[in-house]
């Protein structure tokens, strides 16, 4: 049997990490001198008090090697394969500590480490897809093949409410973070081959902002597959996250939609109010 594995930052509900039997390494929120495990020891809304206490943007750190061997063992001593899926390697070490963890453990041969090239949700993507391949009976290097040809066809992009993250953490100049303040710009993140690049800056109120992103790839929405799509979110209020969801049940074209809160890692380095609509193409 196989075992799906994923870092905390691919951003699945506990819902949905138990539906699909997923294991979960946790990245590390640093706070000052304090350490936390992203997704059991801190919530996002602790994180944003911290920072404005604080005036600075909190660090992130790879999964630990102890976590992922703790983990990876008792999926190896079940008897199972694993295939683990880590953050953008352009992002994190995270991938680096799962192959490391195999190699300690012996175990190169029972593990496949798969860089997702991605962030938040769409690592998610690619782990349900995985998944739903390991309940299939497939092998991992069925698996591990079928995620490779998958990842380029991953689209993940967000729109951020606040440049003041960006901007603390070192990812936007200070004349962008103030000018954003001032005109009220948003700019979208898209995830191109494993990083984040800002493209269109909108204007205006982040409702208006969130409804024009999402209505701006309409005609990419209508041709992805059909099988899910995400919402994913830093803490938008209800009102908005309703209104794109029911946007995308409009289009008929997605057998699910599915809103997810983003976890600590992306929220530390995006900040409140951001909004991404992910989704696999064709």
């Amino acid at each position: 049997m196989v075992k799906i594995i994923a870092d905390s930052t691919c951003d699945l509900s506990q819902e949905l990490i138990e539906k699909y039997d997923i294991s979960i390494i946790p990245l590390h929120i640093v706070l000052g001198e304090k350490e936390y495990k992203d997704g059991s020891e801190i919530s996002p809304d602790d994180i944003y008090q911290w920072s404005d206490d604080n005036k600075t943007t909190p660090k992130t750190s790879a999964s630990s090697i102890d976590d992922t061997m703790d983990v990876l063992k008792n999926v190896l001593d079940a008897g199972n394969e694993a295939v683990m899926f880590s953050i953008s390697e352009k992002m994190s070490t995270t991938g680096n500590i799962f192959r490391m963890a195999a190699e300690e453990l012996e175990a190169e041969e029972k593990v496949s480490v798969i860089d997702s090239a991605n962030l938040s949700t769409g690592i998610g993507l690619l782990v349900i897809e995985a998944a739903i391949m390991a309940k299939e009976g497939k092998t991992k290097e069925e698996i591990t093949a079928a995620m490779e040809q998958l990842k380029p066809l991953v689209r993940a992009s967000f729109v951020v409410d606040t440049l003041v993250y960006l901007h603390r953490g070192g990812r936007c100049s200070s004349v962008a973070a103030m000018a954003g303040g001032i005109l009220k710009l948003h700019p979208k993140i898209v995830v191109e081959d494993g990083a984040m690049e800002a493209t269109k800056k909108y204007r205006g109120k982040m409702d208006s902002v969130i409804m024009n992103y999402v209505k701006d790839m309409e005609e990419d929405l209508k041709k992805a597959r059909t099988k899910r799509v995400f919402i994913t979110h830093s803490g938008c209020g209800q009102e908005i996250v309703d209104q794109v969801s029911a946007y995308l049940k409009s289009l008929e074209h997605f057998d699910e939609i599915i809103v997810t809160r983003a976890g600590g890692v992306i929220s530390s380095h995006c900040g409140p109010g951001t909004l991404g609509v992910l989704y696999i193409g064709q």
